[in-house]
């Protein structure tokens, strides 16, 4: 199963409905090896939908297809249902045979002659030996019976390095979005394994509640060290949703020059320029040349909004910072030698946003200069942060509008109906 992890699903007209991101199978306990009841699908839109495998024609190394209805609502699992990569990888049982425990790294099924798939074979390494002989083959791989060998509960603790290694190259809102089809048990498991950096770019992309369950679970100086891997304004809004004590011991924990910059966002209502606002955009003075500014922007860690403006201040250039001088678009550096001081090239005819300016202001402003991103100064001059159109979006968005989803329709795919 970990081979089809990816593959890209068809009908029969060749049309692609989407890529398989999980298995689903029912467990019958004494009765047998779990049925195969079908595939997760991520579609368009990054939902991901249930495919019964009655809908499956052809499974190969390269494709899947399948005909018929699928109901393009979003899966959601069934108390008896289990996820083979979110809930079965990394799962830790016992050989039948009584040479010690294994974890499972793969799965393999095959198809009956009832045409019903079920699970066959388990590819597993093994872990702690109860024998001295045992012990000399730990690590050692192999493949087995789904019979010789005798599952845990579910409720035993379970590593996760298997998800997170096939899951590495998904975006974060991938990431988040198999997250949420766990249970909390299984996401604070994968959330242990995951690099501090990670786990703070996957938070940022789960609803608030997600988010506080998550931290919550974590050590306090984990949690932490997390935080301030996160953006600041994000940070900021994740502390806000935690009671005061908790939030003041994080913000004790953290780095003095990353808490000062989240305190600063805390003391700003949520619905002003402040409160919405990173404090870490790309900031240079006005002697800066072009080419210094087009190595700031490339840095991989800035959103694409962020890296749309360079805004030009007199030091210091920390925010909050010297007197703000204006704004050199992305557009105007394509345009002027490398050599160019950025001084020459200041936007002086886009005002700033005030720090109290209510979000109303900020998005018309936006959207009347058809802006990414916009300069936020206080009463002094001195710029202390950005506003980006994302930022924007997430304030005025429903509070769960990740999981958010209209009347699923149902895709009449090629082929017969049978």
């Amino acid at each position: 199963m970990a081979r089809l992890l990816g593959l890209d699903v068809f009908d029969p007209l060749g049309d692609r409905l989407g890529r398989l991101r999980d298995v689903v199978v029912l467990s019958r306990g004494t009765r047998g090896a779990p049925h195969v009841v079908g595939i997760v699908v991520e579609v368009p839109g990054k939902k991901r939908v249930f495919v019964p495998m009655t809908r499956i024609t052809s499974i190969d190394q390269t494709q899947i297809i399948c005909t018929g209805l699928v109901n393009l609502r979003r899966f959601e699992q069934r108390g008896a249902e289990t996820l083979v990569v979110a809930e079965m990888f990394d799962r830790r049982v016992t050989l039948a045979d009584g040479s010690g425990d294994a974890t499972i790294e793969d799965i393999a099924m095959d198809q009956h002659r009832s045409k019903d798939w079920f699970v066959s074979k388990l590819f597993v390494r093994r872990g702690h030996s109860l024998s001295p002989l045992s012990r000399l083959r730990r690590n050692e791989t192999l493949i087995i019976d789904w019979a010789d060998a005798q599952t845990g509960g579910h409720n035993e603790p379970q590593a996760a390095t298997q998800f997170v290694a096939t899951h590495e190259d998904l975006k974060p809102a991938d990431f988040a979005e198999a997250l949420q089809e766990m249970s909390d048990k299984r996401r604070f498991e994968v959330a242990s394994e995951l690099q501090d950096e990670r786990l703070a770019d996957v938070l940022q992309e789960l609803p608030e509640d997600d988010q506080v369950t998550i931290l919550s679970a974590l050590d306090v100086e984990r949690a932490a060290d997390v935080l301030e891997e996160m953006d600041p304004d994000d940070a900021a809004d994740l502390l806000a949703e935690l009671p005061s004590a908790q939030a003041e011991e994080l913000l004790q924990l953290m780095e003095p020059q990353e808490a000062e910059d989240v305190r600063r966002l805390l003391e700003y209502d949520e619905d002003t320029a402040g409160g919405l606002m990173t404090p870490v955009p790309v900031i240079l003075p006005p002697e800066a040349t072009v080419a210094e500014a087009l190595a700031h922007v490339r840095r991989e860690e800035l959103s694409p909004a962020l890296a749309s403006s360079i805004f030009i201040a007199r030091p210091p250039l920390e925010t909050p910072t010297g007197r703000f001088l204006g704004v050199v678009h992305i557009q105007q550096l394509l345009r002027f030698p490398p050599p160019e001081p950025l001084g020459n090239l200041v936007d002086k005819n886009l005002e700033p946003l005030s720090d109290q300016a209510h979000i109303s202001e900020v998005a018309r402003t936006l959207a009347t200069y058809n802006l990414n991103s916009l300069p936020v100064v206080d009463d002094d001059g001195r710029l202390v942060g950005a506003v980006t159109v994302d930022d924007v979006l997430d304030h005025l968005l429903p509070d769960d509008w990740r999981a958010h989803e209209d009347d699923a329709p149902i895709r009449k795919l090629g082929g017969r109906i049978g």
